[in-house]
């Protein structure tokens, strides 16, 4: 039976043991030098980069639920050197910008993981690197200028591989070619996120737990149980930002679900293989991802249904039957010899989608507000960046990172409903049917349906 919802399948089978005791909420109004509004990745690594360069400041995070509740803990385990928006910054602000963004990217990676060891948070890491295949010629055009795209990024380091060399490397069928980056590693990102929130404890990190704020303000976060006063407030709310007064057009709430299968035996990745363990993705318009878990599982994850009427937000990760069918079928579109397998966990969660499909990271110093996110999905290793970065602009640090393209980058708001439902509706389809024609009809080139989708969507 496939346990549905429960937040995530990292929470229901992984929480450490014994489980962590919830934190308390705010119970009166307080203050602090910093108050950050959101106890995922962002959050915390702002918090945590704050106190470890200044360990007098008083740091507090407010926390809706608990930490690692959204896309923190429900994500698909992906750390990589992926950011939302870069070509839109090399047009901008010229490429050099952009590749400095890109070289920041990638050193992020390795900055992770050396303070998850540092640290002694153990999240399942494996630096497998990032495989990205093709799987119809129309795809395979895309991934070569992917490719090039990437070199000339500075990913000198960056594979191309035919056929043969892709299928020798992992059994994927019909795959024509792939790409693949070192930039990129296999987590358990739930047992990140809690070793992260343990870790800015340590240093003097205050954190409440169930504790909504319903409306940032300069200088303010309110909730219901009282009033955080700070000259510095940054709102790291990622997909649920429009659950903020004044934010609802903000930033979209894009819906992304996952499945995972019961452990694989041994005689099946001897078939398979995967013994890289990258995280694997493709070059479908509605993409997809996926990684080899510690402890052998396959979890894949997609669009699903991808947007809910008036930006609302799940409860508990719970997703559409139709949905885990697809995935399913997914799956086994990839992996044949998996037809029959079990899927054990289904669940979804929301990322934070910027009307020009641009990361940001910002701070107002007049108001003292700041934010990081947007991050399209690509926000493991993103969001520490954007904490190292935020870090740097209140303490009023004139660093290499406040100095990349994305900092203090202005997008417009998403339109009104009904217009902001029928148009993610409208997008999404047309990807998925610019799929299908694609895989049938064997063209080399892009579907004119989603060249289109991504003129009118922003995406590119």
């Amino acid at each position: 039976m496939t346990i549905n919802g429960g937040i995530s399948f990292w929470y229901a089978t992984d929480r450490t043991a014994p489980a962590t005791p919830p934190r308390a909420p705010l119970t009166a109004d307080a203050t602090a030098d910093v108050v950050i509004v959101g106890g995922g990745y962002t959050g915390l690594w702002t918090a945590y980069y704050l106190k470890r360069a200044a360990p007098d400041l008083r740091v507090t995070v407010l926390e809706q639920k608990f930490c690692g509740y959204g896309a923190s803990g429900r994500n698909g385990g992906w750390l990589y050197n992926g950011i939302a928006g870069r070509d839109r910054y090399a047009a901008l602000h010229g490429p050099e910008a952009a590749r400095r963004l890109q070289r920041a990217m990638n050193d992020t990676v390795t900055e992770v993981i050396e303070v998850a060891a540092e640290e002694g948070i153990d999240a399942d890491i494996h630096r497998g690197g990032v495989l990205e295949v093709a799987r119809t010629p129309a795809q395979l055009t895309r991934l070569r200028a992917f490719h090039a795209a990437e070199v000339a990024f500075g990913e000198s380091d960056r594979e191309l591989h035919d056929a043969t060399a892709t299928r020798s490397r992992l059994d994927i069928a019909d795959a024509v070619g792939s790409s693949w980056s070192p930039h990129g590693a296999r987590i358990h990102p739930l047992k990140l996120v809690e070793g992260l929130a343990a870790a800015a404890e340590r240093l003097g990190v205050v954190i409440h737990e169930s504790t909504p704020v319903t409306e940032i303000a300069p200088r303010r976060a309110v909730t219901p149980y009282g009033t955080v006063r700070a000259p510095y407030v940054l709102r790291c709310t990622e997909g649920f930002t429009a659950a903020l007064k004044g934010h609802r057009r903000a930033w979209l709430p894009m819906n992304s679900s996952m499945i995972v299968t019961a452990p694989l035996p041994e005689r099946t990745w001897d078939q398979l293989g995967w013994t890289g363990r990258e995280v694997l993705g493709d070059m479908a318009h509605a993409y997809m991802y996926a990684q080899r878990t510690a402890d052998d599982r396959i979890a894949i994850g997609g669009r699903g249904v991808p947007y809910r009427f008036g930006s609302r937000t799940d409860n508990d990760g719970r997703t559409q039957p139709a949905t885990i069918a697809s995935l399913t079928s997914l799956l086994t579109a990839f992996f044949p010899q998996l037809t029959g397998t079990e899927i054990t966990h289904a669940w979804s969660g929301v990322l934070g989608v910027p009307r020009d499909w641009c990361a940001t990271v910002t701070l107002d110093r007049t108001t003292g507000l700041g934010w990081a996110g947007g991050y399209v999905g690509s926000g493991v290793a993103t969001a520490n960046l954007a904490g190292r970065t935020l870090r740097d602009l209140v303490l009023g640090e004139s660093t290499g990172l406040t100095a990349l393209p994305w900092v203090n980058h202005r997008v417009r708001r998403w339109e009104p409903e009904p217009f902001r439902w029928l148009g993610v509706q409208a997008l999404y389809a047309a990807y998925r049917e610019a799929d299908r024609r694609e895989a049938a009809d064997h063209r080399p080139t892009t579907s004119p349906l989603a060249r289109a989708a991504n003129r009118i969507s922003g995406r590119h």
